[in-house]
């Protein structure tokens, strides 16, 4: 049924919100063809996989409206540019540098110095993962993805959560400063991406 998905399950079937929001994150996962169903992933709860999908669908499908629109469709445009977040990895000591900086006084000495050591291995996840998604079957894998190439390699750090998120508000913060991102105009692209993933990785985080 064309437009609003919650809409049409809360009219459709007399639901609450609430409710309607918790079946639509069902439909729109199943839409979307995600991969949720291999053995590593089973550790996550209905609840991560819901609020995943509520970032996903708040920020990656199409933002107009309509009678004619579907929201479980993806901005094919928004996962086209992602290709162009490639320009980051170019400018990674810097990346690196302006991160650091921010996160010196806010996280454990032990998580700074994993971070130090393994920064590289970390931003070419969270920019492989970006410039991939405009293909299919990366889309659908994405969860496994941030397990495999974020999540663990982050367990194996021995981080604490705490320390994650402030990673990742220095990390998606620091980037919009940096010449490269603002010549190429890609601020807003970054920062819908970084919104995602972060909501992702801090649901998927049990460490």
């Amino acid at each position: 049924m064309p437009g609003s998905l919650v809409a049409n399950i809360r009219t459709a079937f007399l639901l609450s919100e609430p409710l309607a929001k918790r079946y639509g994150a069902v439909v729109f996962i199943a839409c979307m063809r995600f991969e949720t169903a291999k053995r590593k992933l089973a550790y996550l709860s209905f609840n991560d996989f819901f609020h995943c999908a509520q970032a996903i669908m708040l920020n990656w499908t199409y933002s107009c409206t309509g009678p004619e629109y579907y929201d479980t469709e993806m901005d094919r445009e928004f996962l086209l540019e992602l290709r162009e977040l490639r320009i980051l990895l170019d400018k990674e000591k810097e990346h690196k540098h302006l991160v650091c900086m921010r996160l010196k006084p806010k996280i454990l000495e032990k998580s700074y110095q994993e971070l130090e050591l393994n920064f590289r291995l970390y931003t070419r996840a969270l920019i492989g993962l970006a410039v991939n998604l405009h293909r299919g079957r990366e889309l659908r894998s994405l969860f496994i993805d941030l397990l495999e190439r974020c999540v663990e390699p982050l367990r194996l750090g021995g981080w604490a959560r705490t320390d994650l998120a402030h990673f990742l508000a220095a990390y998606q913060h620091a980037a919009p400063t940096m010449d490269v991102l603002r010549e190429a105009d890609l601020k807003q692209v970054w920062e819908r991406y970084m919104r995602v993933i972060s909501q992702c990785l801090l649901t998927m985080y049990h460490a």
